[in-house]
């Protein structure tokens, strides 16, 4: 999983305003078969079962039944659409300041 400067800054200021949930937990469910959704949650703790990472001062957890599909995904933000996950190579992207999870 990778992470835009945008992204690791709106999620900063998430947790300064909830300082007593300061891990950053994101999952990916199957919608149906060809829809997925993800879900960003703050919470005060790193489950047993999660992937967990520092990114630019973030701790970031990933389930582990999440984690390989989080390969290749990208997490941006932009005002207003907010958060946006996109599967590609978006570091060949020159408007998105990627931070790499793995």
């Amino acid at each position: 999983m990778k992470l835009t400067r945008s992204a690791a800054e709106r999620l900063k200021a998430l947790i300064r305003e909830h300082p007593g949930d300061s891990i950053v937990r994101v999952q990916v469910r199957d919608l149906d078969e060809q829809r997925l959704s993800f879900s960003i949650t703050l919470e005060d703790r790193v489950q047993p079962d999660d992937e967990a990472r520092i990114i630019d001062g973030l701790t970031m957890a990933i389930p582990s039944a999440s984690a390989v599909r989080m390969n290749g995904i990208t997490m941006d933000y932009r005002e207003p659409e907010g958060f946006k996950f996109h599967h590609s190579d978006q570091q060949s992207d020159p408007r998105l300041n990627v931070i790499s999870f793995n």
